[in-house]
């Protein structure tokens, strides 16, 4: 039975919450926070979405089958490794460009950051989908 009231919270909190886990996730290479956690964060909101409105709706706003982001994450993380090993360092070496400027560095740990998200997102969405449409 859909409660009216979980339906009117769901839409502020889901924001609220994937704001928070877009926060986390590009916070995470310099500080606590990254992939992980972000997608353990942006997980928690997709399945309150799933709780209030049904599997459906959360499908529908991805747009995307949720092993599809783990195969992408699977990838975007592997490649994050690759970098290094391409520039003859070992592998997973975290590479940064502009390397020694004053402007915000983006490096391979950002690139490996966001494979992790996508596989942990996916994984979990996939289970919590999985359950909720049994």
């Amino acid at each position: 039975m859909p409660s009216f009231i979980l339906q009117v919270a769901n839409r502020i909190l889901v924001g609220l919450i994937l704001v928070f886990a877009v926060y986390l996730l590009f916070r995470g290479h310099n500080a606590p926070g990254g992939g992980f956690s972000a997608a353990l964060v942006a997980a928690t909101g997709f399945s309150l979405f799933a709780i209030a409105e049904g599997p459906q709706p959360v499908r529908r706003a991805l747009r995307l089958d949720p092993l599809v982001l783990v195969a992408t994450g699977l990838l975007l993380a592997i490649s994050a490794g690759l970098w290094g090993a391409l520039a003859g360092l070992p592998f997973l070496t975290g590479l940064w460009w502009p390397a020694g400027s004053a402007a915000p560095a983006v490096g391979t740990p950002l690139v490996f950051d966001l494979g992790v998200f996508l596989v942990v997102l996916g994984s979990i969405l996939t289970l919590v989908l999985g359950l909720e449409e049994i």
